[in-house]
């Protein structure tokens, strides 16, 4: 254990991952890699029935980004029925999260895919050999990183693609598959939201963090922006030391439906005192936006923190995008204090009742030791 005291409003440096060219910032890690099709994945172009091979070297670079859990999809502008058929003839229809194929411009179609998988356009990669296709995306979403298709052989290289392979990153393909058959199911379901909800057959899990958890703890600090209380960033080896601190707690939190499992969908870092609990960084994953998942977690604080009798306070910090977990805060019934430092401090009002969804079931850990 550490024999550095730590208190709970001390705060807890983020750090950053290095490359040869300086710091990584959150924003800059990609989490969707677009390809075009024609002269890009494969070699000639479909629509003058030539015929079509993939390119050398392409199908081990979408296996490989694949496998470090970053998603991808396409955007070509073609016949939509030739093109997926052609893909499925190569075996690669799978890789590939709502392709776009269509004639409108290619910025409008990488801009709606962003917004079907629900992140950021600042976190897109495009891939196009069309030097006027990349500049019209450029142009109109500069945020997206946009290279040229012949770059495509150093690309696993690129520090804004470098991901450790994990068993959760190995499944995120299937878990936007899974959100999709929710999306639907949700547009189809008859009947008010509480009982849309309770259909799911939510499970909630909430655990102290083991070391076969940090790699996904890890990378969830860095992928995680909108809901993200302070935006706070580890590595593995530092929630490693965190996790051998008595004052320092790391709670996990994963979901599962009657679709599948979400995975590993949320992170707590709790520092504790004799008389203060204190928040210190609090982020879910967009995919259970709508959930209450924030809440009960919340709750389940709350509750422990009554139990030990002390008091229960949160860093928040604002961004330009974190204001939904501000939300989650004041509806859980925390307050701004007066404390001044680079985060607000939130104090929880105490007195409060604190009951959980029904249509919840939770599996939650006895005490944060």
């Amino acid at each position: 254990m550490s024999s550095e005291p730590v208190t709970p409003g001390e705060p807890v440096a983020p750090s950053e991952p290095a490359t040869p060219d300086g710091p990584v910032t959150p924003s800059e890690l990609v989490k969707c890699v677009v390809w075009d099709l024609d002269d890009t994945v494969w070699d000639g172009v479909l629509s003058e029935g030539t015929g079509v091979e993939l390119r050398p070297g392409v199908r081990e670079v979408i296996d490989a980004l694949d496998q470090r859990g970053i998603l991808q999809s396409i955007v070509s502008k073609n016949d939509e029925k030739a093109a997926l058929t052609e893909l499925e003839r190569l075996g690669i229809r799978d890789y590939f999260l709502v392709p776009h194929v269509s004639w409108q411009p290619k910025s409008e179609l990488v801009r709606s895919i962003a917004e079907r998988l629900n992140i950021g356009v600042d976190t897109l990669m495009f891939i196009d050999d069309s030097e006027f296709e990349r500049a019209e995306v450029e142009f109109a979403l500069p945020q997206v990183r946009c290279v040229d298709a012949a770059e495509v052989s150093g690309l696993l290289a690129r520090p804004e693609l470098s991901r450790p392979v994990t068993a959760e990153g190995r499944g995120r393909r299937a878990m936007y598959v899974q959100a999709e058959q929710r999306g639907e199911y949700e547009k189809s379901f008859a009947g008010p939201q509480i009982e849309f909800l309770r259909s799911l057959r939510m499970r909630l899990t909430v655990a102290v963090a083991t070391p076969e958890d940090l790699e996904r703890a890890a990378e969830l600090t860095e992928r995680t922006h909108q809901l993200n209380t302070t935006g706070l960033t580890f590595s593995k080896a530092e929630l490693r030391d965190l996790m051998d601190r008595d004052d320092q707690t790391l709670l996990v939190a994963r979901l599962e439906d009657r679709f599948g499992s979400y995975g590993t969908i949320g992170l707590t870092l709790v520092g504790r005192s004799q008389s203060e609990w204190r928040i210190r960084l609090f982020l879910m994953s967009c995919r259970v936006m709508g959930r209450n998942v924030g809440g009960a977690i919340l709750r389940y604080l709350a509750q422990a923190a009554d139990a030990g009798q002390v008091s229960l306070t949160a860093d928040f910090l604002p961004t330009e995008v974190n204001k939904p977990m501000y939300t989650v805060y004041r509806l859980a019934g925390f307050k701004k204090t007066p404390v001044e430092g680079p985060a607000q401090v939130l104090r929880l009002t105490p007195g409060l009742k604190h009951g959980y969804p029904d249509y919840l079931e939770l599996s939650l850990p006895e005490s944060l030791d």
